[in-house]
């Protein structure tokens, strides 16, 4: 019999290979011994940060990350039917996630919208060339707790800054934390248009949302 430290490391390698039929094995094992959540918490998202990390380091590429999170989340649907009334619907928070107008640039903010949601968030990802009102009209729709706001060029680093401009005058800046990112952005543009975070990457994304909404 495997011991519980196996069976959160077998978990983990399943989503990093990428394999749904590996990481519903893994699941299927785990539940003898294991609770659901901690499969989910402990295994699978421990996988997908792992798979988020080799992302980064340009070990894994976008399509491999697109298949471990799906195989991720088949393993967490065969595990809500058990999870405890209510647990399946606890999210960490709800984050509306978009890159500005302008800028058609998508895979870095699919990928944190991917890890995001692989996390543990409600996120809706309202895609690219986006609107400075259409952040704020979203929010609004699904009570966002936090807007992400990607960036990827120079000329449209401005939208970041308009998007909180707006939140101001709709009376909306206490209720919505707002992260920026993106290739121009840096911690010291974050401080200078009042955004509560900056995230370099995906994983940061995650840690630093994870961070401000748990305060």
């Amino acid at each position: 019999m495997a011991t519980k430290e196996e069976l959160i490391q077998e978990l983990s390698d399943a989503v990093i290979s990428c394999k749904k039929d590996a990481v519903l094995a893994a699941v299927e094992k785990a539940k003898k011994v294991m609770e659901p959540a901690e499969i989910i918490d402990k295994g699978l998202s421990a996988g997908m940060n792992q798979v988020g990390i080799l992302f980064e380091r340009g070990k894994l590429f976008l399509p491999h990350v697109m298949i471990a999170a799906d195989a991720m989340t088949a393993g967490v649907k065969v595990l809500e039917a058990e999870l405890p009334a209510g647990t399946e619907s606890k999210k960490l928070g709800v984050i509306v996630n978009g890159t500005v107008e302008g800028d058609v640039h998508d895979i870095g903010k699919s990928i944190v919208s991917t890890m995001l949601q692989s996390s543990g968030f409600e996120v809706y990802d309202i895609g690219r060339d986006v609107p400075v009102r259409n952040f704020i009209e979203k929010a609004k729709e699904v009570n966002a707790n936090m807007i992400g706001i990607s960036a990827l060029m120079t000329t449209t680093l401005q939208g970041q800054k308009s998007v909180i401009e707006l939140l101001k005058e709709e009376g909306l800046r206490d209720k919505v934390k707002v992260m920026v990112g993106g290739a121009p952005a840096t911690q010291a543009w974050a401080d200078k248009i009042g955004a509560d975070c900056y995230a370099e990457n995906a994983s940061e994304a995650v840690a630093k949302a994870k961070e401000i909404m748990l305060l």
